[in-house]
């Protein structure tokens, strides 16, 4: 094992990974100076301000699995007591892993595209830096990938060294580029996905329709790159649930008035999972009904506010606000779900976003074993409340159910006491669904 270091190795780091998922995952210890993305290696480097800093993230994640979008991730310290990085307009640049010279073409991963990424989107974000001639898009494994390719190699250079590492939208579409080997791109079509803008006269594929009829391009509305009420409304298909603003910043929330007796941070966690990614949950010492819930990001705070204000839990009304605190910090009293694979908001979000609703009285499960019967999820649910009826269905090969319970609060203690709980082998997962009847 390597002797303790400024510089901390990092393994198995898959491509969806970006840098600030890295930034997250070792924020809480101290101030990062320099990371380095080992691409082709999945692997990273990452040099914290001091030895103490580092020797916190080694201790911490030497009892406790990190792990990133699904996918557990390795730290050690480094042999390398320093890292000579260059840097530009404060982005670390990645000379470990890129030995291409500078180019007038740029191929750019996009990790995390939870937004479509079509040639128009590009277009927006690389134009401020120069002219762009031409814009190659394709897809491959987990990312999306371009081509981008500039008049002069000085504007792509800059466009590199400013937007490197940087996301398109709040919290996702982060940038990743090297200089391309390529002298030329070639396109044939301009489309959604390919496009030669020195070249206008070019047909589109058929069924493509790109030019209105006028010559103007039309650019969706949910494609934009804007931040705020668009890039929230994006996530739902373009149109904000009633009473939701999609403006909110502030993520962390004070949740008050709670059955003290019942309720703890894992069953806090299985309720407030249904509107966003949980990072931390705190019970405050001296008010034992009260807690802090830091979510994701201001839209998922928002909508569990918007949700589950007034909710009935154990007996009690539940009052949710937005707290003071920007954040929990990290400590022993807090509890970090930041790397819980049980976050439901690592992959599929706009599918989950498109479910958030109020809690009801029909609870959804998934994640069941193949011989699982009514019967037994009866039982099994029953202990929270009156089990009107259960249906049982596949779906994409995977067992599922509906459960009807008498009335809301019933389903919502279940739901906050059974979810994520070992059934028949499985670990299920459950959540509030929207249909009215079986």
């Amino acid at each position: 094992m390597a002797e303790p270091s400024k510089v901390l190795h990092f393994r198995n780091v898959g491509p969806d990974i970006s840098e600030e998922d890295l930034n997250e995952l070792i924020r809480p210890f101290g101030n990062v100076v320099k990371l380095v993305m080992l691409r082709t290696k999945n692997q990273a480097l990452v040099q914290m301000q001091d030895l103490a800093s580092a020797r916190g993230v080694v201790d911490f994640y030497g009892t406790t699995q990190a792990n990133v979008r699904g996918r557990n991730v390795y730290i050690q310290f480094s042999s390398h007591s320093e890292l000579t990085v260059p840097e530009h307009s404060g982005q670390p640049r990645r000379q470990f892993e890129q030995d291409l010279q500078p180019n007038r073409i740029l191929l750019v991963t996009i990790h995390n595209p939870l937004y479509p990424m079509t040639v128009d989107v590009l277009h927006q974000v690389f134009s401020r830096y120069g002219i762009v001639e031409k814009i190659v898009t394709f897809q491959k494994t987990a990312v999306v990938q371009a081509l981008v390719q500039y008049s002069a190699q000085q504007e792509a250079i800059h466009a590199r060294n400013t937007v490197q590492g940087r996301n398109v939208y709040d919290g996702c579409c982060t940038l990743d580029i090297q200089f391309s080997n390529l002298s030329e791109l070639q396109v044939q079509f301009n489309n959604d996905r390919t496009r030669d803008y020195t070249n206008a006269a070019l047909p589109t594929e058929p069924g493509v329709p790109f030019y209105g009829d006028n010559g103007n391009m039309h650019v969706p509305y949910q494609q934009m790159p804007l931040g705020g009420a668009a890039a929230a409304a994006a996530m739902f298909g373009g149109v904000l649930p009633p009473g939701i603003t999609g403006v909110n910043d502030r993520s962390t929330l004070i949740v008050s008035n709670l059955n003290a007796e019942r309720m703890d941070a894992d069953k806090l966690f299985n309720l407030f999972s249904n509107y966003g990614n949980i990072m931390r949950i705190k019970f405050l010492h001296n008010k034992p009904d009260h807690a802090l819930v830091q979510m994701g990001d201001g839209l998922q705070a928002e909508l569990a506010v918007h949700f589950l204000k007034g909710a009935m839990v154990f007996g009690k009304k539940m009052e949710v606000n937005y707290s003071k605190h920007s954040q929990i910090n990290l400590s022993s009293d807090a509890h970090d779900y930041s790397a819980s694979t049980l976050n439901r908001f690592n992959r599929n979000v706009s599918k989950n976003l498109k479910y958030c609703c109020a809690p009801t009285k029909m609870i959804h499960v998934s994640s069941l074993s193949n011989d699982c019967t009514q019967a037994d999820i009866s039982a099994y649910l029953g202990e929270h409340g009156q089990v009107v009826e259960v249906k049982v269905f596949e779906a994409n090969g995977k067992k599922q159910a509906l459960v009807l319970f008498e009335n809301v609060e019933e389903a919502t203690e279940a739901l906050t006491c059974k979810h994520a709980t070992p059934f028949q082998g499985q670990t299920i997962r459950l959540a509030f669904s929207k249909s009215t009847s079986l």
